[in-house]
């Protein structure tokens, strides 16, 4: 799930998933981030999902999938949209 939150020139945007599913360790990976795994990791939260905030640019366009442990890559099923294995974001 995202959840997005407008400032003024960016959007805050929220990674939420499951706390435990898929299991272990996810990150969120994208060209916001230099498809770096690990540099945005999702925390636990007290509503007892998972989640990270990454500041974005206003009025952009973004290509991000999630990396979990074991090399497993998916995708936001509540993305803009897809662009052939990556899910898409507009802010």
């Amino acid at each position: 799930m995202l959840e997005r939150k407008p400032r003024k020139g960016r959007t805050d945007v929220t990674f939420v998933l499951p706390a435990d599913t898929p299991p272990g360790p996810v990150s969120v990976v994208g060209d916001f981030n230099g498809w770096q795994p690990g540099a945005h990791t999702l925390a636990p939260r007290k509503d007892g999902n998972r989640a990270v905030t990454v500041a974005l640019p206003g009025g952009a366009e973004h290509s991000f999938r999630y990396l979990a442990a074991g090399d497993y890559w998916f995708n936001e099923e509540g993305a803009d949209g897809h662009d052939g294995v990556n899910s898409r974001l507009r802010t």
